[in-house]
């Protein structure tokens, strides 16, 4: 099963194959914001994959659309919400308001 390190929050949890992001910050007790429920009608779930980028599903149109919207984007970017989780990733969460 793969293993998501959330880098600030010390936590490291085993997920199912296939897992969301944000399913797995749930799983962890860990909050990350997602305004609109987790549909990809919103970027406030944006994350930075600092490990494991490979081992995400691909980003679809919608998702890189709604990242095109979200403030500080980097290569690392997704949104919670769509990155389904397919081997160990490392994961960093923003703390500031305002990113998205």
């Amino acid at each position: 099963m793969p293993i998501v390190k959330f880098e600030d929050e010390g936590k490291d949890i085993e997920v199912e194959a296939g897992t969301s992001i944000l399913d797995a910050c749930e799983a962890a007790g860990i909050h990350l914001d997602h305004a609109c429920g987790g549909v990809c009608a919103c970027s406030t779930c944006h994350v930075w994959v600092n490990a494991g980028f490979d081992n995400l599903s691909e980003a679809e149109e919608d998702e890189e659309d709604r990242l095109d919207g979200a403030k500080n984007v980097t290569m690392k970017s997704r949104l919670g919400c769509q990155a389904m989780i397919n081997g160990d990733i490392t994961v960093k969460l923003p703390k500031q308001k305002g990113l998205h």
